[in-house]
C-alpha cells in the first residue's frame, strides 16, 4: 500500500472514499474547476467529525463547526479545499449530480470501517447492517461484490420501500475482525460491546500510524 495519492496520502483518500459510501459529498461550485469534501454529522457526533479533520487538516479549510441544520438538528461540519484529486473522485461517484458506486472500487479495512461509522448499524437480533438505501440496486450488488472480494457475504434486506445491504450470519467474524480495530472510542457502541475493554485507543491510534506509514 503506497504512502501517497498525489497530494492526498494513502489513509486520507480511503477516509474520504469510506465517507463518501457513507455521509459525505464532494461539490463543485459553479464557476470553480475542481471538487471538495463536507463533512456533515450530527453534532452528537463531533468526536468523530474531529478525528475525520484530524486526518484531512493538511488538505482542509477551517476546524469543524457546528451549524444549525433541518429543523432543530445541530449539526458539525467542515470542507476541505478544492483541489484536482478530489475532481476525480467527484467524476467517479457522480452521475448526473447523483452518487453512485464507481467500477473496480477496493475497499480496505479503513475504507470499510468508516462506511460502518458513517452508515453502519448493529439491531437487537445482532443484525448488522450498511445502510445505502441512498443507492440504487445495482449500485447495491456493486457494494455486494465488492464486499465479497474481502471475504464478506452480504445480502439485500429491504427496509420499508428502501432497501439495505445486511451481512450475513456466516460472515461476521471476519467483519468484526476487519474493522474493530479501526472504530474509534466514540464510535464503538456500534460494536455492540463495550469499547474500553476489548479496543483501546492506543491500539487504534498505533493501527493508524501503521496504515499510515505504507504497511498493508
Amino acid at each position: 500500500m503506497g504512502n501517497t495519492v498525489g497530494s492526498l496520502t494513502q489513509l486520507q483518500q480511503s477516509v474520504i472514499i469510506g465517507s463518501l459510501l457513507g455521509d459525505g459529498y464532494l461539490r463543485i461550485v459553479r464557476g470553480r474547476k475542481n471538487a471538495f469534501l463536507e463533512v456533515n454529522h450530527s453534532f452528537r457526533a463531533r468526536e468523530y467529525v474531529d478525528w475525520k479533520y484530524q486526518i484531512l487538516q493538511s488538505v482542509s479549510g477551517s476546524a469543524p463547526r457546528m451549524r444549525q441544520g433541518n429543523g432543530k438538528r445541530l449539526a458539525y461540519r467542515f470542507t476541505t479545499r478544492q483541489f484536482s484529486e478530489l475532481t476525480k473522485l467527484h467524476k467517479d461517484f457522480y452521475r448526473n449530480g447523483v452518487k453512485t458506486i464507481p467500477e473496480n472500487l477496493k475497499l480496505d479495512p479503513i475504507i470499510l470501517s468508516v462506511w460502518y461509522m458513517d452508515d453502519g448499524s448493529k439491531c437487537r437480533d445482532r443484525d448488522v447492517y450498511l445502510n445505502t438505501q441512498q443507492f440504487s440496486s445495482i449500485n447495491q450488488q456493486k457494494c455486494i461484490s465488492m464486499l465479497m472480494e474481502m471475504g464478506i457475504e452480504s445480502s439485500m434486506n429491504r427496509d420499508k420501500i428502501y432497501t439495505r445491504l445486511r451481512i450475513k450470519k456466516s460472515s461476521l467474524e471476519r467483519f468484526w475482525s476487519i474493522i474493530t480495530p479501526y472504530i474509534i472510542p466514540s464510535m464503538q457502541y456500534k460494536l455492540g460491546y463495550n469499547p474500553v475493554e476489548t479496543c483501546p485507543e492506543m491500539i487504534l491510534k498505533d493501527r493508524v500510524v501503521s496504515l499510515e506509514q505504507g504497511n498493508s
